[in-house]
């Protein structure tokens, strides 16, 4: 941080530098000579962290920057909500001493593959970043934001005026109904409008010759292969490393397994039909990890994908061909386009590209939510705008679609399903975040 700080110095940047921790960053994170301010989200917490800065300049002002205002979610886990008792003393209290940057305010979405994770032990953070703000994930006034404005009018009235403006109106919302599929796509068929990368080994997907040298970033990889059971009914695959995040494993184009990073036994034991069959591992980056504990490397070092080389009952697995599946408007608009989609039909334990049209005729359209219960797990597109993830692990169960992204007439819906699905989703007023 010092040379961050000093380099900015050198290039003429005079503005006030801080630095920003919580109780256990706070002190360990400082630079001598510059301002100290504190993250924390309850009061105990609050008095430790402006206790230590006025230890260390007791003329500095007291500022948190960060006062979390509620929690993000993690897939698997409950819907955090923080008690508004707890949320309005919190808010006193750094009012009463100093000043606030309340995060988050307004916490939004977390679009396309931007949904981020934590560390130790891993925790994919899920599509919506609600964070149970004062606004919520649509924009619209909670009754955090209510009670936020009644603490600042009677603790710093002076700072307050007189004349705010009214609120705009609510955004409206709207259902849409239940929307059909019409048509699929399956994986195979995607994969013959990408091209393959043909691979001794199998690599990370930041190590994939593609992008300008770039690498893949988001999305999926797969990883193909032909296999033989060597007299052998059953063979052992062995992954040497934790899988970067969640494979689908599939035979001949049938899945025949999951495994992610959570599993102890980085193996899967597999039935063969056949001598030699095509072996396929779709592997999922859930996100990456934004934020570290002091001391942590995993900022620089995590890769997303398959990292060691793959054994089959010992040995080792050559002659890869890897297929950068990351979902880019070029990418949906060469699925758009192709001929090889067929009528909507039911197909479990395949990765399928599903597709529906939604019209909207008479009204502007409005913001909505996709209802994704009795989907699995996937990716959302709509009119080539990539909403997000959905996962039947919850929390949440809708996806938020602003009412921008659709357009009157006929807007176009993609669906991409790791497994199974009942083959029509609701379009409805209100989200569902668990």
């Amino acid at each position: 941080m010092k040379a961050i700080m000093e380099s900015l110095k050198k290039h003429g940047i005079t503005e006030l530098m801080f630095t920003s921790d919580n109780e256990q960053g706070i002190k360990t994170g400082a630079i001598p000579g510059v301002l100290m301010t504190g993250n924390f989200d309850n009061v105990q917490h609050g008095k430790e962290i402006y206790g230590h800065i006025k230890e260390v300049n007791s003329d500095w002002p007291l500022m948190t920057m960060e006062f979390w205002s509620g929690w993000f979610d993690h897939w698997g886990e409950k819907h955090h909500q923080t008690d508004i008792p707890k949320f309005e003393q919190t808010l006193s209290f750094i009012v009463e001493l100093g000043s606030v940057n309340i995060y988050m305010f307004f916490g939004g979405t977390n679009f396309g593959f931007m949904n981020g994770a934590n560390d130790n032990p891993y925790t994919a953070t899920i599509t919506s970043y609600d964070y149970d703000a004062p606004l919520s994930e649509s924009g619209h006034p909670t009754d955090k934001y209510y009670r936020t404005k009644a603490i600042l009018q009677r603790i710093v009235p002076q700072y307050i005026s007189n004349n705010l403006p009214k609120l705009p109106d609510p955004i409206p919302s709207k259902s849409y109904g239940q929307v059909q599929m019409e048509a699929y796509i399956t994986l195979e068929d995607m994969l013959s409008f990408e091209g393959a990368i043909a691979s001794k080994d199998v690599m990370a997907m930041e190590m994939l010759p593609i992008n300008n040298g770039g690498g893949q970033g988001y999305g999926y990889t797969l990883y193909r292969t032909l296999i033989t059971k060597g007299g052998h009914e059953k063979v052992i695959i062995q992954f040497q490393d934790h899988i970067r995040d969640r494979a689908v494993v599939l035979l001949d184009g049938k899945q025949v397994g999951i495994l992610d990073w959570k599993a102890a036994d980085q193996e899967m034991h597999l039935k063969m039909d056949k001598d030699s069959q095509t072996l396929d591992i779709l592997v999922e980056n859930l996100g990456r990890v934004n934020y570290a504990n002091s001391g942590s490397n995993i900022l620089n070092e995590q890769r997303k994908g398959l990292l060691s080389p793959i054994l089959l009952d010992g040995k080792r697995l050559e002659g890869w061909q890897i297929y950068p599946l990351e979902f880019k408007k070029a990418n949906l608009e060469k699925a758009r386009l192709s001929n090889k989609w067929k009528k909507y039909a039911k197909v479990d334990n395949v990765p399928v590209l599903y597709k529906a049209t939604v019209d909207i005729q008479n009204d502007t359209p409005a913001d909505t939510y996709i209802n994704t219960q009795g989907w699995t797990k996937g990716t959302v597109f709509v009119n080539s705008f990539n909403l997000g993830r959905y996962w039947n692990i919850g929390p949440q169960q809708t996806l938020y679609i602003p009412g921008p992204l659709l357009q009157k007439g006929t807007n176009e819906l993609m669906i991409f399903e790791l497994h199974s699905t009942t083959g029509s989703i609701t379009l409805q007023e209100k989200p569902n975040l668990g």
